[in-house]
């Protein structure tokens, strides 16, 4: 997991008028939201032979300007997971890009009325000049919780991994609801036990596809495991020594488990 700011390498400013020059980052995502990389694996230098929908000016990264660009193509590009094994950096700075990129995509029309939208001069903002209508980025709370019961950590195998046996339980934010109560529903609902001693550890940005994870600490207080047989499969109680780590160390997840680890080291 980054634990890094962002904001030690970028600055944000945004523009659709101003385009690339020789040696500014560009980064060149296709339909399916991949990377383009060269041969010997650094973004683009130029443009030049790239089919382009869009070109976006983003701000400033290492002293030198950043555009996020949509291209039709399949050849060279790598998703984000094999970003961040390449390179951490590009990947931190990727996972803004690609989400800038995600927001441009879905509001070029409005919604509302269906006209043209405009980026506004101030804000990161596409405005409708019909209808009024200001459309912002979006960004889906999710919440992921680590779960200790004495010296035991309650990990779950979900019905939509296909590479991670068994995982932390998490969930999206739903209206009308408090981060806390997300994590308490979610716990309920998918394994059938209460939780106490709730704690906030930290935050990531998780851009698969546009998701801000809040993780969270809690222990058991009462209850029998049930799952849901939907979302969680089967679920159980894990010493340090019996949990399997995943493969990478991208995820917040991935950090709690560590966390509880350390605990009893």
């Amino acid at each position: 997991m980054i634990e890094k700011s962002l904001y030690e390498n970028y600055q944000i400013e945004f523009s659709d008028s101003i385009t690339p020059t020789l040696n500014d980052y560009i980064f060149v995502f296709n339909n399916n939201r991949e990377l383009y990389l060269t041969d010997d694996k650094k973004l683009p230098s130029s443009l030049d032979g790239f089919d382009v929908d869009f070109c976006l000016y983003i701000g400033i990264y290492k002293g030198k300007k950043t555009f996020v660009v949509n291209a039709d193509a399949s050849d060279s590009f790598y998703n984000l997971f094999e970003v961040y094994e390449l390179n951490h950096d590009l990947y931190h700075i990727a996972g803004k890009a690609v989400l800038v990129r995600d927001w441009y995509i879905s509001h070029r029309f409005c919604g509302r009325c269906g006209a043209k939208t405009q980026l506004d001069e101030k804000d990161m903002m596409l405005k409708c000049p019909e209808c009024g209508q200001n459309h912002y980025p979006r960004i889906a709370p999710a919440i992921i919780v680590a779960i200790r019961k004495d010296d035991e950590l309650l990990m779950a195998q979900h019905s939509y991994h296909d590479t991670i046996r068994y995982a932390l339980i998490a969930g999206f934010v739903e209206p009308g609801e408090s981060i806390e109560e997300a994590v308490h529903r979610e716990v309920l609902e998918e394994v059938g036990i209460k939780i106490k001693n709730l704690k906030y550890m930290k935050s990531q940005s998780w851009p698969f596809p546009n998701s801000l994870m809040l993780g969270f600490t809690a222990e058991y207080k009462s209850g029998e495991i049930k799952v849901d047989g939907d979302e969680i499969v089967k679920a159980k109680w894990f010493k340090k020594d019996e949990i399997v780590r995943y493969g990478t160390d991208i995820s917040i997840s991935d950090w709690l488990v560590q966390n509880f680890i350390d605990t009893f080291n």
